[in-house]
């Protein structure tokens, strides 16, 4: 099992620009074969209730509603992913986890999620999971 980060969907859903660097465009690709492996039945990924909402804030902002409400139906119903609550105390302990490890506020809440699952995986293209003991998952 591995947490699926919101840049993943994001790289692979957002339509690319013009001008945009081979990196971003390599990133894109890399996202969807991860999306489409997910997609074909590979294990269960897990991400969060927040996860989900920062994807649909930016996909409505530069795709429009309808986007953004069939991404997040489309992986409300997924059988291979599950979306976690994200509780009061999760967010206290990430409140500590991101003075500790220097990461953002909502990163460090991703791991405190994947520390109650057991999961030590990522599928991310954020640098700041270095400072995190998880293995991050870019292919």
């Amino acid at each position: 099992m591995r947490f699926i980060d919101a840049n993943v969907f994001l790289y692979a859903v957002v339509k690319p620009r013009g001008g945009m660097s081979g990196e971003i465009l390599e990133r894109k690709e890399k996202a969807k074969r991860i999306l489409r492996r997910v997609e074909s039945g590979e294990e269960t990924v897990i991400t969060t209730v927040v996860r989900i909402g920062e994807v649909a804030n930016i996909l409505e902002a530069k795709a429009g509603l309808e986007t953004a409400l069939s991404f997040v139906e489309n992986v409300l119903l997924a059988e291979n992913i599950e979306v976690l609550p994200v509780l009061y105390e999760d967010y206290l302990k990430a409140l500590s986890l991101t003075k500790e490890k220097r990461v953002s506020l909502n990163d460090a809440l991703a791991y405190v999620k994947m520390i109650t699952k057991g999961v030590n995986e990522i599928y991310t293209f954020d640098n700041h999971f270095k400072n995190i003991p998880v293995e991050t998952i870019q292919e």
